[in-house]
């Protein structure tokens, strides 16, 4: 499945299957209109981009929003056939796409209040769980999810850093652990690789976000 995943750039992830879903589109270039589910983590504007969201969206797009970001979707314009709310702790059943969601939130910075109840994504794909951690910093909550796929934002500042991104993953164990959130609004273009080195063996760490050859 990892062929089939991208990330435009940092923490707009793309999984194409027999549907195609999103993740928190930001700075898309291109008109693709091919989004089946897009799904958001919470509405700052790296993570909440209504621009890209429009040069996805088709007739049919389904979207699942925080129920605190409803107003800022209100706000953007855009027309989706149907938007989904969800609080954290929830679990629902979208056509066979099982979705739970998994609170996001910062414990000693002030970027992500618990409060504001944004969300991370568990989100089963065909036969495959993927977990998309959102802004969060590393959180009991965080440690009981259990995935196939782990996507997880190592550039510090407004979220955890790599080191508690690797602490998170090498005791939830997913097959595969995706860093995302740095080298570009947060973190170093290193901050991939040095993450990899921190991973437990028999965790597969590929680099989604490409800066240059040397992170092949």
């Amino acid at each position: 499945m990892i062929d089939e995943i991208t990330i435009n750039t940092h923490s707009s992830i793309r999984v194409q299957g027999n549907h195609v879903i999103y993740f928190d589109p930001f700075e898309i270039e291109e008109d693709r209109h091919d989004a089946d589910v897009i799904f958001i983590t919470h509405d700052h504007y790296d993570h909440f981009d209504p621009i890209s969201i429009e040069k996805i969206l088709k007739e049919d797009t389904m979207m699942v929003i925080p129920r605190t970001s409803f107003d800022a979707w209100s706000d953007s314009g855009l027309i989706v056939t149907q938007v989904i709310q969800m609080d954290p702790g929830e679990k629902i059943d979208m056509g066979g796409m099982i979705i739970e969601t998994i609170p996001a939130y910062n414990i000693l910075k002030p970027f992500h209040p618990r409060k504001k109840n944004w969300l991370g994504y568990i989100v089963n794909f065909e036969g495959r769980k993927i977990y998309v951690a959102g802004d969060t910093d590393l959180t009991d909550e965080a440690r009981q999810v259990r995935c196939d796929i782990a996507f997880v934002p190592v550039g510090g500042k407004f979220t955890m850093n790599l080191d508690k991104a690797a602490e998170l993953v090498n005791e939830i164990r997913p097959q595969i652990a995706v860093p995302t959130h740095y080298g570009n609004v947060a973190g170093r273009e290193a901050d991939g690789r040095d993450f990899k080195e921190l991973v437990a063996e028999g965790i597969r760490v590929p680099l989604l976000i490409r800066f240059s050859e040397d992170q092949k």
